[in-house]
């Protein structure tokens, strides 16, 4: 056991993945200022550039999903995979870590897989509703399984699930008195409605159609915009805006802000990716949600109909958003009751203290000596 623990975090490919584990290395660098910190991710994916940008060293494996047509990439999986679980035992024999902690994505399963034939004590950070075929493989094997939803023991070994609540980003856990700040930043006017819209850290076509599609609507409203649309829709919707730019509509390709963005928020329009729902919660402002119909077992709808089983969102499936999602933007903005039912309700659903909980279970997981070091 080392004086100064080391921890390994493996995960990444979206924005869901990686600031849940930045989130989780902040809370551990919390309680054990003298701990050290290594990131395990995928090469050419987005963690290779935010976990740096967060200040924790990061190394990448060859490692990428399977296409759902016969590829190159496909041919190369199987090769891939041993390439990366050889990468992962060197990457850990030369750490030596105290624990090895999975948040999910391609670079996860490896690394995973890796440290339980180690004899290394392992956590896995589950974030949906819906496990991935690595984490219910690996459950039975790992010390701890923190998940965010009842009922996974219906996929997990229930000895081993502990509820945290997903992690998410200390920064917006404090964005709540930023408002008039957040306005000024996105320049935007205090008298009128704002509507949040993500489509995720990559963009979701579907939602960036259906805001296309109402920019009339929400001008002829009032209505105030900030709307993420990710790099593949941006040109499209900055030449579409131009036209009303002065009347408040604004869009980014990706937003660094996002503590500004829910502050300056009235109403969220967002996918229900696990983080984005925690996020959601946290925040507690009214929210429209169009789940992803490509995701495995549908199970962002399952994420959405948790908040929509206790009136705290409301759900609009994809393949109507283009005929409904404005109009029912609109209608929310002008019902106050509704909007603070929705707040109200949503709120209650929150983990606050997610970070520091699962922070908590991985220093658990450690011999005593780490203990004595936390006290």
């Amino acid at each position: 056991m080392h004086n100064n623990p080391k921890f390994i975090i493996s995960g990444g490919g979206t924005g869901g993945h990686i600031f849940p584990a930045i989130a989780i290395a902040d809370a551990l660098k919390r309680k054990l200022p003298q701990a050290e910190i290594l990131f395990v991710g995928a090469k050419g994916r987005m963690e290779m550039e935010k976990v740096p940008s967060a200040g924790y060293q990061i190394i990448g494996l060859w490692i990428s999903g399977l296409q759902r047509r016969i590829t190159t990439q496909n041919i190369l999986f199987p090769i891939k995979i041993v390439a990366s679980l050889l990468k992962a035992r060197s990457i850990i024999r030369s750490f030596k870590p105290d624990a090895v902690i999975g948040v999910g994505g391609y670079a996860s399963g490896p690394t995973l897989r890796a440290a339980v034939a180690m004899g290394i004590p392992t956590i896995i950070q589950e974030q949906n509703s819906y496990p991935g075929i690595t984490n219910k493989i690996l459950a039975s094997k790992v010390n701890k399984i923190c998940v965010a939803y009842d009922g996974m023991d219906k996929y997990f070994p229930k000895s081993g699930i502990v509820i945290t609540g997903n992690p998410v980003r200390r920064d917006i856990a404090m964005f709540s008195d930023k408002r008039e700040e957040a306005l000024s930043y996105f320049g935007l006017r205090k008298d009128s409605p704002v509507v949040l819209v993500i489509g995720g850290s990559l963009g979701a076509r579907t939602i960036n159609e259906s805001i296309l599609n109402s920019l009339n609507l929400f001008a002829g409203n009032g209505l105030q915009l900030i709307w993420q649309t990710g790099n593949s829709f941006a040109q499209k919707a900055e030449e579409a805006i131009r036209t009303y730019e002065v009347k408040g509509l604004r869009t980014h390709s990706f937003i660094t802000r996002m503590d500004m963005a829910y502050a300056a928020a009235d109403i969220i329009v967002s996918r229900a990716g696990a983080i984005a729902i925690s996020e959601l919660c946290l925040i507690g402002k009214p929210s429209i949600l169009v789940p992803s119909p490509n995701v495995a077992e549908d199970h962002q709808t399952k994420n959405a109909m948790a908040l929509v089983a206790n009136n705290a969102a409301i759900l609009i499936k994809d393949s109507d958003a283009l005929n409904t999602l404005g109009a029912t933007i609109i209608s929310l903005v002008k019902n106050n009751a509704q909007k603070e039912q929705l707040s109200t309700n949503i709120r209650q659903l929150a983990y606050p203290d997610a970070a520091d909980h699962i922070a908590d279970e991985i220093i658990g997981c450690l011999k005593t000596k780490i203990k004595k070091i936390v006290k």
